[in-house]
């Protein structure tokens, strides 16, 4: 779900977490997939489900690419 309504937290959502990974991927340039989900947190918090579609967002956007190679997402963003 992109937007939250009145029985969802706000910060449990693709576009918050697609936020901090975007950060993420933008300080650092190159992030593994495993890099990525410890930045969330531990992986029984509630935002683990949505690492998948937050990175499907952020490659729709163009703002991230995979690099096959090095298994990286790498920033390509303005």
């Amino acid at each position: 779900m992109l937007r939250p309504n009145k029985h969802s937290d706000p910060q449990l959502t693709v576009l918050p977490v697609a936020g901090a990974l975007l950060k993420q991927i933008k300080n650092k340039r190159l992030c593994t997939t495993a890099e990525l989900r410890a930045s969330l947190g531990k992986p029984e918090s509630d935002r683990s489900p949505l690492l998948l579609p937050s990175v499907s967002l952020l490659f729709l956007l163009s703002l991230v690419e995979y690099r096959r190679k090095t298994d990286t997402l790498e920033y390509v963003g303005p």
